[in-house]
């Protein structure tokens, strides 16, 4: 049965009352005509239950936007979605044209803080999120009684005498649910052993991000990145208002993940909408995706909240060489990453899932 406006319909029934499945759900591909974002391709996914998000099909299908029921799950960034031609790899030029999003792709083969790694000079966070995407494709149809919309395409992250990395992603929702799954494959189709490394850089803001709001997670142990953090890590689970000129703090989590291998995150906001609550949770497959990371930003106008699984620390690749836990994919190996990302639609839910994560803890 398929569950849409408080009521279960069939899927016989449903289609009597509806001339084409658009009227409640589907995905529409799209182009952006304004300013720096003009010609960056999008597919805006609707999923009848109030949940939307965009797809950004030429910014390595990183997701931009996403709503549930007109309020905002995720953190515009200033520089909004620019066109991957604006991309400056050097340094922190990678912040010029970060979009924050519900997710920002980092990778493939470098993450984190500009380094110098064996010559080559590696910029903030990699390529991957300004590679745009071959063999999109949109579609939207029954599987069973369940109504499926995706949006799936290809980047290749590759140089001459270099890495040659291929991304294959798969971006799906449901009718009636408020919750996407992310299913990625990364493939080194060169011929030469390559480093790997990724994360998703997962960016919730206002209003789920308010005084009072909370992070809920499986955490064993939490580590502050450096000084600034060290004197938050008490309250690195709690925000509060924006401040102008905060500094932005970053813990390490070791999480627990459940007896089917995945780990699952929540932010909560249960003083929201007169006390009924919302918030949102991310669940991925701890065993490709080991580290958690929380980035703290509650500076003015960057008033933002990360949520950070990966197979890498943030300090750049030459630190992760360093520690000896840099990934290295051989010619013919592949990744594949697995994340949800839904919303919690009350303080029911939140609690719901907050028990879920203290029996896991």
């Amino acid at each position: 049965m398929i569950n849409l406006y408080g009521r279960s319909l069939s899927r016989e029934e449903l289609l009597q009352r509806v001339g084409d499945m658009r009227q409640v759900a589907g995905v529409r591909l799209a182009e952006l005509a304004d300013g720096p974002e003009r010609g960056v391709r999008v597919a805006d996914v609707h999923t009848g239950s109030g949940f939307s998000f965009t797809v950004l099909l030429d910014r390595g299908m990183d997701i931009g936007s996403a709503t549930y029921n007109g309020r905002a799950l995720a953190w515009q960034a200033q520089p909004g979605e620019p066109a991957p031609t604006f991309y400056e790899p050097e340094g922190l030029g990678w912040l010029r044209t970060f979009h924050g999003g519900l997710v920002a792709t980092c990778g493939l083969t470098q993450v984190g803080a500009p380094c110098e790694d064996q010559g080559e000079a590696l910029g903030l966070h990699g390529r991957i999120g300004h590679i745009p995407a071959r063999h999109v494709y949109a579609d939207a149809g029954w599987d069973g009684d369940e109504y499926v919309i995706w949006i799936q395409g290809k980047m290749r992250e590759t140089v001459i005498f270099g890495e040659d990395l291929l991304l294959a992603r798969r971006i799906s929702a449901r009718l009636g649910e408020s919750r996407l799954f992310i299913e990625d494959t990364v493939e080194n189709i060169g011929h030469l052993p390559t480093p790997h490394m990724m994360l998703y850089h997962c960016n919730f803001g206002w209003p789920l991000i308010d005084e009072g709001a909370e992070l809920i997670a499986p955490s064993i142990r939490v580590e502050p990145r450096d000084a600034v953090a060290a004197p938050g890590l008490d309250q690195h689970a709690h925000f509060g208002a924006p401040q102008p000129g905060y500094a932005e703090q970053v813990f390490f989590h070791e999480a627990r993940a459940d007896a089917d291998g995945y780990v699952t995150v929540a932010l909560a906001n249960r003083s929201l909408d007169g006390g009924r609550g919302f918030g949102a949770y991310i669940r991925y497959r701890q065993a490709e995706l080991p580290r958690l990371i929380e980035w703290k930003q509650m500076g003015a106008g960057t008033y933002v909240v990360g949520i950070e699984p990966a197979n890498c620390l943030v300090m750049g690749r030459a630190a992760e060489r360093e520690r000896g836990t840099l990934v290295t994919l051989q010619p013919g190996e592949k990744r594949e990453y697995r994340m949800e990302i839904g919303v919690l639609p009350d303080n029911d839910a939140i609690d719901a899932l907050a028990e879920h994560i203290r029996l896991h803890k």
